[in-house]
This record gives structure tokens, C-alpha cells and sequence, in this order.
């Protein structure tokens, strides 16, 4: 899975990510998010990724209220960091 790819064919709001361990995460773009850069074209070197379904280490550095992970939104997360993380959960699934 692209992650710019995957942005480019969901409208926004881009339905959640599922990965194949249970993991869940919302990755959205737009100039209303925290991405870069801030449009709706990309391609998008960094990301929103909000309320991720557990703690997830990987993550951490860009949350807005680290005492609430899952509660929480990510901003300017690296793609690479995103597509770090579903790897680390066994890579994407369809809903």
C-alpha cells in the first residue's frame, strides 16, 4: 500500500486504515489538516493520523495529547513513519 495512493483514490474523509492485526487508524490530507503539503493534490510527504485504535510507539512523537493516545490527533506525521506502522501490524486490509 502507497499511502499517497491510497489518499489520491479515497475522497475525503479517507476511510479509516485496518490492519491485518486489528489496528486501526484515520490518515486524512486536505489544507484543513496537518499535512504537507496543506492541499488536497499532494503528493503528501506528511500526514494526519488520528485516533489510532491502541498506543502505538511509532506514533508518539507527533501526538498532540501524548496522556491520551487513542484520544488524540498526530500532526505532520513522515509517510514513511505511517507506512512503518502498518507494516508493524501486518500490513493493510480491506474494510
Amino acid at each position: 500500500m502507497n499511502i499517497n495512493e491510497y489518499l489520491k483514490s479515497n475522497p475525503f474523509p479517507a476511510p479509516r486504515i485496518r490492519c491485518r492485526d486489528g489496528f486501526i487508524m484515520s490518515v486524512q490530507v486536505s489544507k484543513c489538516h496537518y499535512c504537507t503539503p496543506r492541499n488536497n493534490i499532494g503528493p503528501w510527504t506528511h500526514v494526519e493520523v488520528g485516533f489510532p485504535s491502541q498506543k502505538e510507539d511509532l506514533l508518539m512523537e507527533y501526538a498532540e495529547d501524548p496522556d491520551h493516545p487513542t484520544e488524540t490527533v498526530y500532526g505532520y506525521v513522515p509517510v514513511e513513519i505511517v507506512m512503518a506502522v502498518i507494516e508493524k501490524h501486518g500490513g493493510a486490509v480491506s474494510p
